[in-house]
């Protein structure tokens, strides 16, 4: 026993699969377990009170579940930078371990650290256990660049092996001989904070429906492994995102936090899988775990991921600014019902079913606004439990046709596509009480009930909900062919398809640019 160990939780907020944390209690006589909070982050990041609520339960649910190991959580007020060197001296640290994280800003900070730590002889640990694989081997195996398409990465982790199963939970056990240097004058020092000192307004939070903590999640997943038939047969196309109570496992934000470790889960699943016709990825529940992989891979291997310019794989898109329309759509004033009963939803509640979250992304970005999905990714960013940083950027290029997902004339009908799955709107009831008298004729098009109708229902359109902002049925086609010129830009077509549907050529006859499927077949090449 010789070292004196500092484990820092940043993400990998649990006690089981937490390979770091283990190594910081190997041969140690002392063990300080840190979350740091920088001040500066609730002063100027743009994050939802219900995430800083879900956040502090998940650091209350760290310590309590610490304390049953004979340990606590140290809650370390200010910057990594400033407050290494100063705990290296205090505590006459020797080693530091932490879980790898890949965000462009974790690794520079880590970076740092590491250069600290250096400076004090205290010994670097990193483990990998937030995704399934080590990131960088997967770039590694692919020469040294990021699978850019599903199956690519099923093929590269296919020739790597199953992923490494999860390390045990420490125990008692594990941490003897280890003492807990815990005075009770600590507690105002290094206790979780609360809601009111990290600036928060405790009346905008809203309904408390996901609990954070290691704790929650385990009994959640536990509780959806049960349903055997369910994991097995489960499609995530073929969910509902309009359901009054969510179709899917709501474990997102869970994984976010590191709360439930991703080989927890996969692991989980093979042993449910294990002999019985089951669901394959990219639409099963091992499917969704892969689909988290691909996007964080893609978020180490492509420079500037979470912008537009300066994104090597992202179509460059002549995006309108429109602070009206961005704030109605990110309030919930649209005028469609069905994408401002999902808004309202994401606002209040802090989640949405990721079909949802398709419809909502269509509708801002190429279907019908025709705002950039850099400003859907801030409002997500601000509003989701489970707003992760690889996967938001990665869905909005995905959703708004600028990377990844290429067919841009398919477009989400903001009246349509509820309708399928929830025809009478119990769900646009729900979060639009104002809606609640309307029948299911006018439901998702309250626009279109005749005034007396209106007036019975207590809600006139234009007055107490708003008229649509946009006519989908033009502004959709319009935006469709502003995709393909921008497409027909990328591919090389350049100016002269830009302008070919208008220019005339010498004999009076227009120009005519490519078709969509020769763009898609010089894309390819």
């Amino acid at each position: 026993m010789t070292h004196r160990s500092i484990h820092w939780f940043r993400k990998g907020l649990r006690l089981h699969d937490n390979p770091a944390l283990l190594a910081a209690m190997k041969d140690s006589v002392e063990l300080h377990p840190i979350f740091i909070l920088d001040p500066w982050f609730p002063k100027n990041m743009s994050v939802s009170a219900n995430r800083w609520r879900f956040l502090i339960e998940t650091l209350k649910d760290l310590d309590d579940s610490l304390k049953k190991i004979n340990s606590r959580l140290f809650v370390v007020r200010g910057k990594p930078a400033e407050v290494f060197p100063l705990l290296f001296k205090k505590w006459k640290v020797t080693r530091l371990t932490f879980e790898v994280d890949t965000e462009p800003y974790s690794r520079q900070r880590d970076a740092e650290v590491e250069r600290l730590a250096a400076e004090h002889n205290v010994e670097v640990i990193q483990r990998v256990s937030n995704t399934l694989y080590d990131i960088d081997r997967v770039i590694a195996e692919n020469n040294g660049k990021p699978p850019l398409t599903y199956v690519r990465l099923q093929t590269v982790l296919a020739s790597m092996g199953p992923p490494k199963r999860p390390c045990h939970a420490p125990t008692q056990e594990t941490m003897a001989g280890c003492c807990r240097p815990w005075k009770a004058s600590y507690e105002e020092e290094y206790g979780v904070p609360t809601l009111e000192e990290l600036g928060q307004d405790a009346q905008e939070l809203g309904p408390h429906l996901y609990p954070g903590g290691e704790s929650e999640a385990l009994r959640r997943l536990d509780l959806h492994m049960k349903r055997t038939a369910w994991v097995c047969n489960f499609q995530k196309p073929n969910t509902e995102p309009n359901t009054l109570t969510p179709s899917t496992t709501v474990l997102s934000p869970y994984m976010k936090f590191g709360c439930l470790s991703a080989r927890t889960f996969y692991w989980k699943l093979v042993e449910i899988y294990q002999g019985k016709k089951h669901s394959a990825p990219p639409v099963s529940l091992h499917g969704q775990l892969l689909w988290r992989e691909f996007f964080y891979t893609a978020g180490v291997g492509i420079p500037n991921f979470n912008k537009m310019e300066g994104n090597p794989v992202c179509v460059q898109v002549d995006w309108a600014e429109n602070k009206e329309h961005l704030q109605a759509w990110s309030e919930g004033r649209t005028g469609y019902p069905f994408i401002d009963a999902i808004m309202t939803q994401l606002r209040t509640e802090g989640w949405i079913h990721h079909l949802a979250r398709h419809a909502v992304a269509c509708f801002l970005t190429r279907g019908d606004l025709w705002i950039s999905w850099e400003e859907g990714q801030k409002v997500f960013e601000l509003l989701l439990l489970d707003a992760d940083w690889s996967l938001n950027a990665g869905n909005w290029q995905w959703l708004s046709a600028s990377a990844f997902f290429h067919q841009f004339f398919r477009v989400y009908s903001p009246v349509a596509f509820g309708k399928k799955t929830d025809k009478n709107g119990d769900y646009i009831k729900k979060y639009l009480p104002i809606l609640r008298k309307f029948p299911a004729e006018y439901i998702y098009e309250p626009w279109k009930a005749p005034r007396s109708l209106q007036e019975r229902a207590g809600c006139i359109v234009g007055k107490d909900y708003p008229k649509p902002i946009v006519v989908h049925e033009t502004v959709s086609k319009q935006n469709i062919q502003r995709m393909k010129a921008a497409y027909a830009r990328r591919s090389g077509a350049g100016a002269e398809q830009t302008q070919g549907s208008s220019d005339k050529n010498k004999k009076g006859e227009k120009r005519k640019g490519p078709s969509v499927a020769e763009l898609f077949k010089k894309k390819k090449k």
